[in-house]
């Protein structure tokens, strides 16, 4: 199983100090970045083939990852194009997202409990989306729709009389096997040719999903402590709430152990 992790964006939304502007996966909380918490759960589920597909200050990352001296070293791909959409990040990556076995899609900005990725990697070779019923309505979060088990839709804005019996949040991690991995990646590579590489990935995952032509699970993590880092906002809840839950779910189950 590979990670792919999405890094390149610049975070405008996120209205750095001018000077101080960093990728938001170096956003520390407690006593470690989000990328090195990512590093950790991949390590604790025996994923060691890391690739990050970096962009604004990609050196700022390779500094970090040097400085936590990881092993094994993780891959850097570079989307030189970091101000576009996050679709060509993916295309940027194809060679990882087509050599073969699961990959793990994952964007980079992303605090989240353990019980959030251990359904994500369960089992065998698997189609798995993520999702999470008790969200907050608007039009920032990207919205799974379920009719009996089937993903239906995959957007910020879901279509009038669309007909699903589950709703939730997608959390921004996916799971394919090869074929369906090598298949989004051709989908990615059809954005890029045809002008529309200012989109987000999400919409070629939509289309994925949308041919029915591969089967996915769907795990439902409602319950688990995470959030999406975009907004400065985000950052305060982050540290305020989601943080001290999982500080606290830490510290029962090193209590349990005992």
């Amino acid at each position: 199983m590979r990670a792919i992790i999405l890094a390149a964006g610049m975070g405008l939304r996120l209205v750095q100090p001018e000077g101080q502007q960093k990728p938001k996966c170096l956003l520390r909380f407690g006593d470690a970045s989000l990328l090195e918490r990512h590093l950790h759960f991949l390590k604790s589920a025996n994923v060691d083939e890391v690739v990050f597909v970096t962009g604004f200050k990609s050196e700022q990352i390779e500094a970090e990852l040097a400085s936590i001296d990881w092993k094994p070293k993780t891959e850097i791909v570079v989307n030189e194009e970091f101000t576009l959409g996050s679709v060509l990040s993916v295309h940027t990556a194809r060679d990882a997202m087509t050599r073969g076995g699961d990959v793990l899609l994952m964007d980079a900005d992303v605090l989240y409990d353990e019980r959030i990725f251990e359904p994500l990697v369960a089992g065998g070779s698997v189609n798995r989306l993520l999702i999470d019923r008790d969200f907050e309505a608007g039009d920032e979060p990207v919205k799974l729709c379920v009719e009996n088990g089937v993903p239906v839709e995959l957007r910020k804005q879901v279509a009038a009389g669309l007909r699903y019996d589950t709703i939730g949040e997608s959390v921004g991690f996916f799971r394919f096997d090869h074929a369906t991995a090598t298949r989004l990646a051709d989908i990615c590579a059809d954005y890029v040719a045809t002008g529309r590489a200012k989109m987000p990935h999400e919409e070629a995952v939509r289309d994925l999903l949308l041919e029915k032509s591969h089967v996915f699970d769907i795990a439902d993590v409602t319950g688990a402590p995470w959030i999406e880092i975009d907004f400065q906002n985000d950052v305060k809840r982050a540290a305020d709430e989601v943080l001290p839950q999982l500080n606290a779910l830490r510290q029962f189950a090193g209590a349990s152990q005992q």
